[in-house]
């Protein structure tokens, strides 16, 4: 009997701390933090438009964007006597080059470097960094899309010392005629999106928008090449390890279009779940962090979310064992279970090109949690490749 006991104590106590982890990282947290943004939000200070920009782009094969990428820089309200675009191309074999070499010789402020053996974005950006000669590196892609104002918002938004970084505002589109092929990566983003918003307000930004941010030339860290991680989370984790704030800036706004299918996205996604796990290694201590607002926001909003297919697996495993002890587990039980039903039909409807959004977005949220345990077998095989292939868009 004292077995029995001891048994079901571990079995609820075990359950009741998973449940907190999941309800905490997708629903209590966004709450909370954005509750504490709003008491401690700080008044700006520096008038910092004068700032010297240098804006850095790794491309590999993107003949399809790169011009047009570079002619949307071109209609940035800025002086341009203070910006410098520098685009690394990692051993492009379409007309990337040729492309890239036409527009150098156009334009003034435009520097290109061709690399003849392939390095990944991270050795590209380590490389084309050492070459910046300004105050504020922008990062960001061959396929993103610059609102005019977005440079002048995002140098704005170093208004502190203490801010090393600023994250612009992504916005992911959708062509009509991928509506039915693509996933509920959009309505997934915006609410992505209304936590970075909380977390800028208080300089705990864990994860910066890849296509654009930007960070105080002194504080880039140097990413690393023979272990594979995502370069954006890794430069923000940097910024923030040195003590200093990374802030978002909601105006700046960049703008890329979701994956065209299912299947692109799910591959992208086991890539950056294999190299989000690479990455969470370097910054480990940051789950006892002396910052206790960083820890919080780094543990519920990355490293629960990351390990979230396997509490996922043991919630459900420990739900079935309780099940005699109570109707709560028996609801909780039916809950779940209907969960995964729903995720079935949405996968069988996104076969047939049908988007139902009661049905779409518990697949979109299996789907990706299954990308992330694929992604963490990847990375304990050691599969994953600082090497990348543009996703196609």
């Amino acid at each position: 009997m004292l077995n029995f006991m001891a048994c079901y104590n571990v079995l609820s106590i075990s359950f009741f701390i998973l449940l907190c982890l999941a309800v905490n990282s997708y629903l209590l947290y966004p709450v909370i933090i954005t509750v504490i943004s709003y008491l401690k939000k700080e008044k700006t200070i520096l008038d910092v438009s004068d700032q010297s920009l240098s804006i850095l782009i790794s491309a590999y094969n993107e003949e399809k964007s790169i011009e047009a990428r570079l002619r949307n820089i071109s209609e940035q309200d800025y002086d341009f006597s203070k910006v410098e675009v520098i685009v690394g191309s990692d051993c492009s074999d379409d007309k990337t080059n040729e492309i890239l070499e036409r527009l150098e010789k156009e334009i003034s402020w435009l520097k290109v470097f061709l690399f003849t053996q392939r390095r990944g974005k991270a050795g590209v950006l380590n490389e084309i960094m050492e070459h910046a000669k300004n105050d504020i590196l922008i990062f960001t892609d061959a396929n993103t899309e610059f609102e005019r104002d977005a440079l002048k918002l995002l140098a704005s938004g170093f208004t502190k010392m203490d801010i090393g970084g600023v994250s612009g505002r992504l916005v992911l589109t959708e062509k009509s005629l991928n509506k039915k092929d693509s996933v509920e990566e959009k309505k997934y983003w915006e609410y992505e999106t209304f936590i970075k918003r909380a977390e800028g307000r208080l300089g705990v930004l864990v994860g910066a928008n890849g296509g654009i941010f930007a960070i105080r030339k002194e504080l880039v860290a140097k990413i690393p090449i023979k272990k594979a991680v995502t370069d954006d989370l890794f430069l923000s984790l940097a910024v923030l390890n040195k003590g200093y704030k990374f802030v978002y800036e909601p105006r700046a706004v960049g703008i890329e279009e979701v994956g065209k299918n299912v299947l692109i996205e799910f591959k992208r996604k086991i890539r950056f779940a294999a190299t989000n796990f690479q990455t969470f290694l370097f910054f480990i201590d940051f789950l006892f962090k002396w910052r206790p607002l960083l820890s919080y926001a780094f543990i519920s909003h990355k490293v629960t979310r990351w390990f979230f297919p396997f509490l996922m697996f043991f919630l459900f495993i420990i739900n079935i064992l309780l099940l005699p002890s109570g109707q709560f587990y028996f609801y909780c039980f039916i809950l779940q279970v209907t969960f995964y039903l729903l995720a079935v039909l949405g996968f069988v409807f996104s076969l047939l090109r049908v988007r139902i959004l009661l049905l779409s977005m518990p697949f979109f949220f299996a789907m990706a949690n299954l990308a992330l345990l694929v992604g963490f077998i990847r990375f304990l095989r050691k599969k994953h490749s600082v090497i990348w292939q543009t996703t196609e868009r």
